[in-house]
C-alpha cells in the first residue's frame, strides 16, 4: 500500500504526473486521503478531488468543513454540482446550503430530484440549531411483525443508502416509534424470531425542537451510536448519529471560546445591524451612520489643514498637488480590502483570536509588498513627469515612498480598527472605513509633504 503525503502530492502536481497521482489515490485509504487533502491549498484540493473515484469523492466531500466544500462546489460544472448535492446525505446538504448565498441555494434546491428536494425543504423548515435541522432522514425503520430473516433481507437491499445500519428502529403503520434494537442483536437472533419480541420498547429519543447541544449530550450520556428524532405525534422523522454529535459539540465549544473572547455574537450582531440599515427607520439609520460621517468630516478638515500648512510647497512646485489624490486613494483602497478580509475571516472563523498577531503581521507584509510594487511604478512615472515639467525627477522618490507608507499603514489599520470596534461592540461595517480613511489621509499627507520637502527642499522658497 502506497503511503501518501502532502509533499508527494505537491511533487506530482508540480511535475504534472497527473495519471500517476490518480493511480496512487485509488490505492490509498479514504481516511488517509481526507487527512492529507485538508492540508493542501484550495487550488490543490480541487485538482486532487477531481482525481478521486466517485465513492471516495463523496466520502471526502461530506467530511470537509463547509468553507472547503464551497471552494470545491465552485469548481464544479452545474451538472456536477447538482449530482453531488443529490448524493449528499440530507443533513450535510442542508448544512452546506445554509452557508451559500440565498440565490445559489434556491437554484440548487430547484435542481434536486423531487425526493431529495422534498427532504431538503423539510429539514430547512426547522429552526436553526435544533434536532430537526441537523438530523438525517437516512435510517432503517422496520415493522414489529417482521422476522429476523425478512429484516436482514431489507437491510441488505437499502444499507448502501443509509448513514448507519448499526441501530435499527421499529415503527408501526403510522410511523410511530415503538422500539429499537442493534444490528448485533438481529444477527445473533434466530431467523424466524419476530422483531417485537427482540426490540427494546423503552427508547431514548429527542424531538425535532430539541436543542442540538442537548441532543449531543444525550448521545454522550447514554453512549449511543444514534438517537431517533420524533415529531409531536411520536412519528420517527430522522436520526442524529454520534459523528454529528461530535460536530455539534465542536461547534458549541468554539462558540464558548469566542464568547469568552467577546466576539461570539459577531454574526448575530452583523445580521441585526444589516436588517436595521436595510429595513430600519431613518432615525435608526442616522444613528448608525451619522457619527462616523461626522468623524470623516473632521478628518477631512484636518487633512485640509495639513495641505494648507504646506501651501508654500504647493505654490513653489504645483506638480506636487497632482499626486495627492493617488496617494490618498491607493491607501484607502488597500485599507478597505484589509478591513473586508478581517471582517469576513473573523465571522467565518478563518481568523482565530489566539493567532491574530500572525494574521496582522501577514497583512502588514501584504501592504508593504503591494506598496512597493505600486510605489515603484507610480514613483517612476512621477519622476519622469517631474523631470519633464519642472526638472525635478526627485519627485518620484517622494511619491514612491509615500505610497509604500500609505499602503502599509492602511493594511495595519484595516485589521486593527475593525478588531477594536468589534471588541467595543461598535459597528465595524459603517465605522471602520471612515476611521481608517481619516487616519490614513492625515498621516499620508504629512509623510508625502515631508518627503517632498526633503527631496525638493532646495527648490522651495
Amino acid at each position: 500500500m502506497y503511503t501518501l503525503s502532502k509533499e508527494s502530492i505537491e511533487t506530482h502536481l508540480n511535475e504534472k504526473n497527473i495519471d500517476v497521482l490518480k493511480q496512487i489515490l485509488r490505492e490509498v485509504e479514504e481516511m488517509e486521503i481526507l487527512a492529507i487533502i485538508t492540508e493542501l491549498e484550495p487550488d490543490e484540493q480541487v485538482i486532487v478531488y477531481r482525481l478521486l473515484s466517485k465513492e471516495t469523492a463523496l466520502f471526502v466531500f461530506e467530511q470537509l468543513d463547509t468553507s472547503s466544500q464551497q471552494i470545491l462546489l465552485n469548481s464544479f460544472t452545474e451538472g456536477k454540482a447538482i449530482e453531488m448535492m443529490n448524493d449528499l446525505s440530507p443533513d450535510v446538504r442542508v448544512q452546506l446550503l445554509e452557508e451559500l448565498p440565498a440565490t445559489v441555494t434556491k437554484r440548487l434546491i430547484a435542481k434536486l430530484s423531487p425526493e431529495e428536494r422534498a427532504i431538503t425543504n423539510i429539514l430547512m423548515g426547522y429552526e436553526a440549531e435544533t434536532a430537526g435541522r441537523v438530523m438525517t432522514t437516512e435510517y432503517i425503520a422496520l415493522k414489529g411483525k417482521m422476522t429476523v430473516a425478512q429484516s436482514l433481507q431489507k437491510i441488505k437491499e437499502i444499507a448502501s443508502e443509509m448513514e448507519t445500519i448499526y441501530t435499527l428502529y421499529v415503527t408501526n403503520q403510522a410511523r410511530q416509534l415503538e422500539g429499537v434494537l442493534s444490528l448485533k442483536d438481529l444477527i445473533l437472533a434466530e431467523s424466524d424470531d419476530i422483531l417485537e419480541n427482540l426490540m427494546q420498547k423503552v427508547v431514548i429519543q429527542v424531538t425535532t425542537d430539541t436543542d442540538q447541544e442537548d441532543v449531543a449530550r444525550t448521545l454522550q450520556r447514554f453512549d449511543l451510536l444514534a438517537v431517533p428524532v420524533v415529531d409531536k405525534e411520536n412519528r420517527l422523522v430522522g436520526i442524529i448519529t454520534v459523528d454529528d454529535a461530535m460536530d455539534i459539540m465542536e461547534e458549541e465549544v468554539t462558540e464558548d471560546v469566542l464568547d469568552t473572547a467577546g466576539i461570539a455574537d459577531v454574526r448575530t450582531r452583523e445580521t441585526n445591524r444589516s436588517e436595521t440599515l436595510v429595513f430600519g427607520s431613518l432615525f435608526q439609520i442616522w444613528k448608525l451612520r451619522l457619527p462616523f460621517l461626522i468623524f470623516t468630516l473632521i478628518g477631512g478638515m484636518l487633512s485640509a489643514t495639513v495641505i494648507g500648512g504646506f501651501e508654500e510647497t504647493l505654490e513653489s512646485i504645483a506638480i506636487v498637488a497632482i499626486f495627492i489624490p493617488i496617494i490618498m486613494d491607493m491607501g484607502g483602497n488597500v485599507g478597505t480590502q484589509s478591513a473586508a478580509v478581517f471582517t469576513r475571516g473573523m465571522i467565518l472563523g478563518h481568523i482565530k483570536v489566539n493567532s491574530i498577531g500572525k494574521n496582522l503581521l501577514k497583512e502588514i507584509l501584504v501592504g508593504l509588498t503591494l506598496g512597493a510594487m505600486v510605489g515603484v511604478v507610480a514613483g517612476t512615472i512621477a519622476g519622469v513627469i517631474g523631470h519633464m515639467w519642472h526638472g525635478v525627477p526627485q519627485l518620484g522618490f517622494a511619491v514612491g515612498l509615500s505610497l509604500i507608507f500609505a499602503t502599509t499603514l492602511a493594511s495595519l489599520l484595516g485589521f486593527l480598527i475593525p478588531m477594536i470596534l468589534v471588541r467595543m461592540n461598535i459597528d465595524q461595517v459603517t465605522g471602520a472605513g471612515p476611521i481608517i480613511t481619516s487616519i490614513k489621509d492625515i498621516s499620508g499627507l504629512l509623510v508625502y509633504f515631508t518627503l517632498v520637502n526633503v527631496f525638493l527642499g532646495f527648490m522651495i522658497g
